[in-house]
Parts: structure tokens; sequence; C-alpha cells
């Protein structure tokens, strides 16, 4: 049988719950009237290399130079900046001021000339000498099946960071990470037939130039790299006569981990806008329980 329950007033439950009328404000509430305490002048011992905000979630509007040419995602965003040891802390509020106010000039643009404005804007904001920004977010793209050319969306995960210090200048990098198909060399040499294969991911980091431009798609150029340098490409759409090419494509193309971070790194070396470098690839083993990786870096002699 169903208890009736009788339903005191909303106040009278909060009450018996533990809520507590308020008590008697005697603070100020006039902000300028409110001690500062992160604008505290002491000596605070140590200088801070980087405090500010992680793991902001923002939407942003992409531009590529593959279909979809422009599309809406949520980013990851990482705002900080130095302060010296005579600072107590920084001023949190104007870093999401800052987003704000680009999301309502027309939304977030993610280009490098807007990372370039936004991270010297920032630093004067917090009236600091220096302002540092990560952004991370998935960027898709159109991939059509190899025979059928039926298309779906593929994404990789991509990272923009530029780095603003006055009286130096700005640093960009960028990463991307991407999956692909790898195919065994040592299982198609020793095996009667056949070959196993796995999904492999290649993250490649990049330093810009100081005079990258953006007509070029650091995001397509890095894809480009990866993929055409795997055994085959991961599709989202296949049919039977796309399996049947990739399959006999990445048997054409057996690569080992080393393999792809030579031939990605070769691909990056020939990149005029890329500085230096660094690639990654892990291989999901198919029939072995542990991954496969391998990774080089390589800086270019200016």
């Amino acid at each position: 049988m169903t208890r009736k329950i009788n339903l005191p007033p909303k106040k009278e439950r909060h009450k018996l719950f533990g809520s507590v009328e308020p008590g008697v404000k005697l603070k100020p509430t006039e902000k300028d009237k409110m001690p500062d305490l992160q604008n505290t002048k002491k000596d605070f011992l140590f200088t801070i290399d980087a405090v500010g905000i992680s793991n902001v979630k923002h939407p942003i509007i992409i531009h590529s130079s593959l279909l979809p040419k422009q599309q809406t995602t949520i980013a990851n965003f990482k705002m900080t900046s130095k302060i010296s040891h005579d600072s107590k802390g920084t001023n949190m509020s104007r870093f999401t001021e800052q987003l704000e106010q680009y999301r309502q000039n027309g939304g977030f643009q993610l280009t490098l000339t807007n990372l370039y404005d936004f991270t010297k804007e920032l630093a004067e904001r917090l009236k600091q000498q220096d302002a540092s920004i990560e952004v991370s977010f998935p960027w898709f793209y159109e991939r059509k099946g190899p025979s059928s050319e039926l298309v779906g969306l593929n994404h990789a995960e991509a990272t923009i960071s530029v780095s603003y210090e006055q009286g130096i200048g700005f640093t960009s990098t960028a990463s991307l990470k991407c999956a692909v198909t790898t195919l065994c060399p040592c299982s198609k040499e020793i095996s009667e037939y056949s070959a196993h294969n796995q999904r492999g991911f290649v993250t490649m980091n990049i330093e810009f130039t100081n005079d990258y431009h953006e007509e070029i798609d650091w995001k397509a150029a890095l894809l480009e790299a990866a993929e055409t340098n795997a055994s085959a490409m991961i599709h989202p759409v296949l049919k039977r006569t796309d399996e049947k090419v990739v399959t006999e494509t990445a048997y054409e193309n057996p690569r080992f981990v080393e393999d792809m971070v030579r031939l990605v790194a070769a691909d990056l070396y020939e990149m005029d806008f890329v500085q230096a470098f660094s690639v990654e690839c892990r291989n999901e083993e198919s029939i072995h329980l542990h991954d496969a990786i391998a990774n080089l870096s390589y800086r270019k002699e200016v």
C-alpha cells in the first residue's frame, strides 16, 4: 500500500534538509571595495612558468581544404601565462572573458592569425609579458570508398598551440593523430599465404616556420603524409568491392612501425612550412597482446 505524503511548503522542505536563513552580511559587495588577493604584491619565492585554466569546452569554427570546407565542433582549450615571484596569482576570469569576447564577435574562428591576436590580447588583458593557448579538437573529413565511391566521414584528433612573449614574438606548433592500416612485412614474408594487419595510429607534431601561410591547410598536409605512407587508408564506408581494393592495397604495401615513422618523416622534411617535427606510430597488434611503437624527431637547420 502506498503511503500518503503530506508535503510541507517548499521553504519548509528546504529547512527539513538543512537549509538555514541567510546570516548577517558585513563584507562589501562593490567590486572596487573588495580585497583582491590575486593582485597582492610580495615576495612569493618562485616564478610560476604557467598558470591558467584547462579542460575548457567551447565551440569553434574550423576551415578545411577537404570537405566539409567549414565545420563547427567542440574544442578543448588550455590557456596560461607566467607570473613572477612578486605576484600572488592570476585573474582566472580574464581567460574566459577573452574567450567569450571572441565568441560574441562572430564565433571563434580557428585560424593561426586569430590565435596570434588572441594570445597577444590575452597577455595584455592579464597585464603579463606572455600568454599561451592550446586548442584540441576533432577534425572531420570526407572519405570515399576506393571502388564504390560511397562517402562517409572520417576524423582525426588535432591540436594547435600558440605562445606569445613580449619582445620575442610568437611560437606556433600543431599536432595531428590519425588512424591507418598497416600490414606486417615479416608476416607476409614467412607465410605461405595471407599476412596479419592491424590498425595503426600515427601522431605528428610540427613546429611552424615563421613564414607559414594559411593558404596551406596543415591538417590536410599531415593527414596525407600519414595515409599515403601506410599500407592502406581507413574508410568509414566499405562495400565488398572496396574491401577487395583495400585488402590488396595493404598486401602490396607492407609496413613496420619503423617504416612508417621514417616514411612520414620524409614527407614532413619536404614541407617548407615545417621547421621541426616528431612522428610516432603505434600499432594495435592483431596477433600479439602488446602494441608496437616507434618514434623519431628532427629539427631542420635554419
